[in-house]
Order: structure tokens, then C-alpha cells, then sequence
């Protein structure tokens, strides 16, 4: 009995359609992470990437449980001489809210080339539309 390893060029990759609304943001992050790596898929290979692509739709109505709208802090460097930046999950929402989405899922993935090239697949959207209509995605339920 030979072990299946999938190829990169006999790989399907679906298009999923997420909505983020009223999602528990670290919950969500867990459902999509392995969609991406391709780990929900029976032909999974770990050194091939056989994830689906991931469109998250509402982006801006995410949520965090407890306090942590307040003391969930994203820090980050400028590059520049006194660059060090801190925004609080509130303000990261306010202003960007597709960055916490995809910092959460980034976190999630391979530290490698692979994770890079799977994050590639994730699209991050802040109000109900998109435009991947043409890639026809199919709606799923995470929660």
C-alpha cells in the first residue's frame, strides 16, 4: 500500500465565502487557518499547499470576549528612529479593521515560505462586499 502525496499541479482550490459578523475573532482565526493549510481536506500533504481560498466578508464587526477590546495591545516598528507604535484592539477596529483578522490568522500558519504563500490566499474585506464574484465562492458556516 503506497502512502498518497498530492501534487502541486493536481491540487483543486475551492473559493470559501466567511462572514465575520459577530464572530469571536480568535475562534474564527482557528476555523480558518486550517482551510488555508488545506488540513480539512482528505489529500492533505504537508509539504504541498492544497488550501482553499478564504474571503472574509464584515470584517469590521468582529468581536473579542472580556476586556480585551482595552487591553489587547498590536505592537509594531516603523523602521525609524523612535518608530515603535501601540494601538489597542479598539483603535486597530477603528482604523484597520482587515489587519486584526489577518494578523490573527498569520499567527496561526507555518513560520515558513509556505505560511507566507497560504496567507496570500486569505482576502479580507470590511463591509459585506467583495470582488471575487467571478471565482464564485460558497458560503460556509464556521460557528
Amino acid at each position: 500500500m503506497k502512502s498518497f502525496m498530492a501534487k502541486k499541479n493536481e491540487v483543486e482550490q475551492k473559493w470559501l465565502l466567511v462572514d465575520a459578523e459577530g464572530a469571536v475573532l480568535g475562534r474564527m482565526a482557528a476555523k480558518i487557518a486550517p482551510i488555508l493549510m488545506g488540513k480539512t481536506k482528505p489529500t492533505y500533504t504537508p509539504h504541498v499547499d492544497v488550501g482553499d481560498y478564504v474571503i472574509v466578508v464584515n470584517a469590521d464587526k468582529v468581536k473579542v470576549t472580556g476586556k480585551k477590546a482595552e487591553q489587547l495591545k498590536y505592537d509594531w516598528y516603523t523602521y525609524y528612529p523612535g518608530g515603535h507604535k501601540v494601538a489597542t484592539f479598539a483603535e486597530m477596529m477603528a482604523k484597520k479593521p482587515e489587519k486584526v483578522i489577518e494578523l490573527a490568522v498569520r499567527r496561526m500558519l507555518p513560520k515558513s515560505t509556505m505560511g507566507r504563500n497560504m496567507l496570500k490566499k486569505l482576502k479580507i474585506y470590511r463591509g459585506p462586499d467583495h470582488q471575487h464574484q467571478a471565482q464564485q465562492p460558497e458560503k460556509i458556516e464556521l460557528f
